[in-house]
């Protein structure tokens, strides 16, 4: 809770829902009806059309969700209050590597007060840290990452039952500003609240970005970066790692 109270600040403003993530993540929920959504922040990506719980910690993030969607439950994933089976779905949207020590105890939840789908959007870790970004200006995020995400293995022993993993390339068009959004856009790095809104970049000490920020302008000016991954702008999408988890 604290840490999305502290750089939860204008998160709606630059996370705004992508409608091909959102038709993804809804066709996943299949004819489920109720619909838990366990760090659900702003609300971004939660269906109109059906009855959802929201359960988010951080008052800051609550406070950015829209009038037409619920208030949000004060609670954390370890602990979901609600009885077992007592919704159709669950899901956890980019959250579940928040939840700290309670990862596993988290997604386990998600299973149990699910009468069928779960539905996790995540990020594989070792293709995100072979982005441009994290390969060669923010090894710190790379290693960091690699502590915090579950592995798609690690998911899927955790939720048991049938589990698939979708491949969801990132367009570069994405009104998301994810931080695996980046990989078209380097001048995003040198724009402070782009860079705000990606934890990634949030959990970094000052130093760290200070430097990113730094060698990143030294490359685009010089012409460095784009004669390295200058190709990427000619791409419409890319996969840098993003993957939904459906587990039935």
């Amino acid at each position: 809770m604290a840490r999305y109270d502290t750089i939860g600040q204008g998160y709606a403003q630059t996370r705004r829902e992508d409608p091909r993530f959102r038709a993804l993540i809804h066709a996943a929920l299949g004819n489920a009806r109720t619909v838990v959504n366990v760090g659900a922040g702003s609300g971004a990506y939660e269906p109109l059309d059906r009855h959802v719980i929201a359960v988010e910690p951080s008052d800051v993030m609550a406070g950015q969700r829209p009038r037409e969607l619920a208030p949000a439950i004060r609670a954390s994933a370890g602990s979901i209050p609600l009885r077992d089976g007592a919704v159709d779905a669950a899901m956890a949207i980019l959250s579940v590597h928040h939840w700290d020590e309670e990862r596993e105890q988290g997604v386990r939840e998600l299973r149990r007060v699910a009468r069928d789908t779960v539905v996790i959007l995540t990020y594989d870790v070792a293709v995100i840290s072979a982005m441009w970004l994290l390969a060669d200006y923010l090894p710190e995020v790379a290693a960091l990452d690699r502590r915090i995400f579950p592995s798609m293995e690690q998911l899927a022993e955790w939720l048991g039952g049938k589990v698939r993993v979708e491949t969801v390339p990132i367009p570069r068009d994405t009104t998301d500003w994810m931080l695996g959004a980046f990989w078209a856009h380097p001048e995003r790095v040198l724009d402070p609240s782009a860079r705000a809104a990606t934890s990634g970049f949030s959990r970094m000490p000052a130093s760290v970005v200070d430097r990113v920020v730094l060698e990143v302008r030294r490359d685009l000016d010089s012409g460095e970066w784009d004669r390295r991954h200058g190709h990427l702008r000619a791409l419409d999408t890319f996969d840098a790692g993003l993957r939904l988890v459906v587990a039935t």
